[in-house]
């Protein structure tokens, strides 16, 4: 065999480092490029509730940031089961993305043994984007103003009182059994399918007391239809600032609010999540954003994507204690 000559030798040499060149541009493009094509937002609660608005402004807000088109999957049912299956089970390129609340990732799990989908193993936390106080309700009716009277009330007469939530083993459900340990008490929980029928039977006098979300309650509480006797969380809502809080009535174990967290499919590039994290933190950062989140009803927060991690191993194990001294059942 004769040798290759040195102009071969460069012809090959520039045809191998052409290819090389050729095989990065796809990595290359996929790591500086994201997002090329339109996202999911699954959101898994039914169209109109505080979840969905929320989770409509932030898919607007993400498609305006990332300039493509953000598309708002409504996959209720099963206490948020079906949507969060579905995304576990989806790819993980960051084009298929969930947003929820706690019941998904550390209520669910405290009551329901054999999910379709674990809620550390499952999901990649992107971030904690707001939270929502939940605040205790009293019909007008109710000779009660303020925590001492209730404690005072439902303590004399434990058989007389009941307190609606918006369903079994739900936040407002849960929040409602940590309110009755931390103060001694007893009541009867009657659950509804929903914060709708759960207000209007409040406001009818059907239920004397319920547990709802701010968001839920603003409208009702301005229109002078209810009452509220304190927020659950360990500060005032903004949205309610007259309104004490269970800790500064004397009862600081009370400390619940639930969390509106975006995440992704486990095992979504580094890379995705960190474009999303950060859009997030700088929407989060504008006025005009966290004003718009507070004429929701929601409390503007931003954790980042290891906070939520921690925020989710946190509140696990006291869900799972919460639901084991009340016997907290699903539907």
């Amino acid at each position: 065999m004769s040798p290759v000559t040195t102009p071969h030798r460069q012809v090959l040499w520039t045809a191998a480092c052409a290819l090389l060149a050729a095989a990065s541009l796809p990595m290359q493009a996929h790591a500086q490029a994201y997002p090329q094509k339109p996202m999911t937002l699954v959101v898994p609660f039914p169209p109109g509730g505080s979840t969905d608005v929320l989770g409509r402004l932030f898919g607007k807000l993400l498609s305006e940031q990332l300039k493509q088109p953000v598309i708002i999957d409504n996959r209720p049912g099963a206490g948020t089961i079906l949507g969060a299956q579905l995304v576990a089970k989806a790819a993980p390129d960051g084009y298929t993305l969930l947003i929820s609340s706690g019941s998904t990732f550390t209520v669910n799990p405290a009551i329901r043994p054999n999910l379709p989908y674990d809620p550390v193993k499952s999901f990649e936390p992107v971030a904690i984007v707001a939270r929502v106080p939940l605040v205790l309700l009293a019909n007008n009716a109710v000779p009660v103003k303020d925590v001492k009277g209730f404690v005072q009330a439902i303590k004399a007469q434990p058989e007389k009182f009941a307190y609606a939530s918006f369903g079994s083993g739900t936040t407002s459900h849960f929040t409602g059994e940590i309110i009755l340990q931390a103060v001694g008490g007893k009541m009867l929980h009657v659950p509804y399918k929903g914060s709708a029928p759960a207000m209007t039977d409040l406001i009818g006098g059907q239920v004397p007391y319920s547990v709802d979300t701010v968001i839920a309650a603003l409208p009702q509480l301005k229109a002078g239809k209810v009452k509220a006797i304190a927020v659950t969380t360990a500060r005032r809502s903004q949205q309610l600032p007259d309104v004490p809080s269970f800790a500064e009535s004397g009862y600081p174990q009370v400390d619940a609010d639930t969390w509106l967290m975006l995440a992704a499919p486990k095992g979504t590039p580094a890379a995705v999540r960190a474009t999303l994290e950060k859009t997030l933190a700088g929407l989060l950062a504008k006025p005009e954003v966290r004003q718009l989140l507070l004429q929701q009803g929601a409390e503007p927060a931003f954790s980042s994507a290891a906070q939520a991690a921690a925020q989710i191993d946190k509140e696990l194990p006291l869900m799972r204690a919460v639901a084991q001294r009340a016997n907290i059942q699903p539907d």
